[in-house]
């Protein structure tokens, strides 16, 4: 049975990409093409709605703001998501806690997680 539903699917598919540090943007640039790729792997999996948040590229240090994150959040409790999407799913946060909120607003609103590898549910 596949963990994607009509109901994931009326929502949108929303590709998180990151990148921590101006080193990597400019010495990692297969790294951005494959997750920016991302949203070819959610059209492939019957989405037509793709959201694409860049907007933490380069930001690393811990502390400082992510608005591309809190952004993501927003639309996760908004119910606009149906799945988030990352090269890695680990990747989508950089700390314990933004990765447990994340998982707990997927949960809460019954939103999957895609990444290469897999889709997950996670149930609170």
């Amino acid at each position: 049975m596949s963990k994607i539903s009509p109901d994931h699917l009326a929502r949108g598919a929303y590709v998180y990409v990151r990148q921590s540090t101006a080193d990597q943007l400019r010495n990692n640039p297969e790294s951005r093409r494959r997750q920016y790729a991302l949203a070819d792997r959610a059209r492939g999996l019957g989405w037509t709605e793709v959201v694409v948040i860049d907007d933490d590229l380069g930001v690393s240090a811990g502390g400082v703001a992510r608005p591309g994150f809190e952004r993501l959040l927003a639309a996760i409790c908004g119910g606009h998501v149906g799945a988030v999407v990352s090269i890695e799913a680990s990747r989508l946060a950089r700390n314990g806690r933004d990765w447990h909120t994340l998982l707990e607003f997927c949960a809460l609103v019954n939103s999957v997680i895609v990444d290469e590898d897999g889709v997950y549910e996670h149930t609170s």
